[in-house]
């Protein structure tokens, strides 16, 4: 059962052009094609990313948070109460009215306090500063060397000037060493962030990027299995040229450094823009999808190639639309530009409370207070 279905999976039909095959891509006469059984060395890349990253997190990450002046906000614990935490956990972190009423009489606490255990809880789960800014480190680092090293491979390549010559030849193109590279790392970084994805920053885009994630790593052992390594070699360097731009402007972001984070994050809109907007479907799609028609005949690997693309470009138009909300916000109104997709820390209300308090307390007990020192009434001399 099992052969007769990888006999039909695998038919020729579906994934060459008619006459084309697999018997095509056998190697011969010291030529080398790139083969399915290839991407098994893409999972000990993957595993090895994951500890490089824990070390690179741990020793070169925290030393430039230190040197970025990244501080950490104090965060207030909630205090050990069962019958919030079982509510928490099982039921929702963000109760209603009705709902926060009815813990109040389970616990005998106001619904003032009961608002502010869950507002601590829920910042307590929220990553910190160092986290985030630990994590857009690696993803800056990878993504830069990625970028830098895909455009040394393509840069005497003749399909980067010409797209059309991606397709001299299919699917007889012999694999280069620096094309095999450039595939297994891609496919074992973006295996490693399916890896660690429970473990890392969620944001409101959370459900996106496994989207993203799935469809890029499908992308890149399909087109690796059918040898469309020109077109694939292409879509991973559009997709580094801007990535890098968005993590070191996190990374400004989340040291404090506010200019830097806004003009940083100006110049990834642009190339953004230009690259997932323009480039990607304008240039690298329209030679998937209009040119092969010039001569082949569709089929059903053709079909599924761009079916891919064109998941990646709603992606694309999805992350363009909050990327110019938040551009245009900064160049109209000179706001700080915030990752609208992140989770923002709840202010304390306590602390305003105790403040306000003690303010109270010091005008009670020693008058009026300016700046935290007493102010003195010099309107009266002293008498001797």
């Amino acid at each position: 059962m099992l052969s007769e279905l990888s006999a039909w999976f695998w038919q020729d039909r579906l994934w060459f052009p008619k006459g084309l095959g697999w018997a095509d891509l056998e190697d011969r006469d010291g030529r080398v094609y790139a083969k399915a059984q290839d991407l098994w060395a893409a999972l000990p890349i993957a595993l090895a990313f994951l500890i490089v990253r824990q070390i690179f997190e741990r020793t070169v990450a925290t030393s430039l948070a230190s040197l970025f002046g990244v501080k950490e906000t104090v965060r207030l614990k909630a205090p050990h109460n069962p019958t919030l935490e079982s509510y928490y956990c099982n039921i929702t972190k963000n109760p209603t009215q009705n709902s926060i009423s009815s813990l109040c009489k389970q616990t005998g606490h106001s619904e003032r306090q009961v608002q502010r255990w869950f507002r601590r809880r829920r910042n307590q789960d929220r990553p910190s500063l160092h986290k985030k800014f630990r994590e857009a480190s690696w993803r800056f680092t990878f993504y830069l060397l990625a970028f830098i090293a895909g455009l040394a491979s393509l840069i005497d390549k003749p399909w980067l000037y010409d797209m059309k010559a991606m397709w001299e030849g299919f699917p007889v193109l012999t694999l280069l060493p620096s094309q095999y590279w450039y595939y297994m790392i891609e496919l074992g970084f973006y295996g490693s962030l399916l890896f660690s994805v429970a473990s890392d920053v969620k944001r409101k885009d959370f459900k996106e990027q496994i989207v993203h994630h799935l469809a890029t790593i499908l992308l890149i052992s399909f087109s690796w299995c059918v040898n469309y390594i020109r077109a694939g070699t292409l879509i991973m360097l559009v997709h580094d040229s801007s990535d890098y731009f968005l993590e070191s402007a996190k990374m400004f972001n989340y040291a404090g450094w506010r200019n830097a984070c806004n003009y940083i994050f100006i110049v990834f809109a642009a190339v953004f823009i230009v690259t997932r907007l323009v480039i990607f479907p304008f240039r690298i799609i329209y030679c998937t999808w209009v040119y092969p028609l010039t001569m082949y005949e569709p089929f059903f690997g053709y079909y599924f190639l761009n079916s891919l693309l064109m998941i990646l470009q709603c992606l694309h138009i999805f992350w363009a639309g909050l990327i110019i909300r938040m551009a245009v916000r900064f160049l109209t109104n000179n706001e700080k530009v915030d990752d609208e997709r992140s989770d923002k820390e709840e202010p304390d209300e306590s602390e305003e409370e105790g403040e306000a308090e003690g303010d109270k307390k010091d005008i009670k007990k020693n008058g009026p207070v300016l700046n935290g020192h007493t102010v003195h009434n010099n309107n009266h001399s002293k008498t001797e």
